[in-house]
């Protein structure tokens, strides 16, 4: 992978120009196909475009495909896991981001890096897209999530589930 690739779409992706970064990471999809960082990086560009720049193009299905080659090509970047998650929620596919922060919760375990402060963050998009899902915190559908998004922020502020509820129950 050249170099001289890389700073091309770093300095398009620092001057807002998404669509410009896109263009390089496709040249290296094409050179090197099987090198995750260009199609992790047309992801990520696509997903700038499309949240930051408003446009409708190109569709989330797509992004998601680029994601997930990325993932493919490289089974243990935690990054890669985390932005897809977010790129889920973003798109209202609060399942499929559920799943996807729980792969990176195992992967974190297993490899014994800490992704507390990840998932602390993760737990407040979640309530956030629960909210614009609009069916209400009691809905069965949500219940789920929502427990989940708990666990993730309790789990960000130290405490296990089981220590949050004792202190919260406590009355003194």
């Amino acid at each position: 992978m050249s170099d001289e690739i890389m700073v091309e779409a770093a300095q398009a992706m620092a001057a807002g120009d998404f669509l410009g970064a896109m263009s390089v990471f496709e040249k290296l999809i094409e050179a090197e196909p099987d090198n995750p960082i260009g199609h992790y990086g047309w992801a990520e560009s696509a997903f700038m475009r499309i949240s930051v720049d408003m446009e409708e193009d190109p569709p989330a299905g797509k992004i998601m495909k680029y994601y997930k080659k990325a993932m493919s090509l490289d089974e243990d970047n935690l990054e890669y896991v985390a932005s897809f998650a977010n790129f889920c929620l973003d798109c209202g596919r609060i399942p499929m981001a559920i799943k996807e922060y729980q792969r990176l919760e195992k992967m974190a375990d297993l490899a014994e890096i800490p992704v507390e402060d990840t998932l602390f963050d993760a737990s407040r998009l979640i309530v956030e897209a629960i909210e614009r899902v609009g069916q209400g915190r009691d809905s069965p559908m949500i219940q789920p999530w929502l427990r989940q998004a708990l666990v993730w922020a309790v789990g960000g502020l130290g405490y296990s589930v089981e220590d949050a509820v004792e202190t919260l129950s406590n009355d003194e």
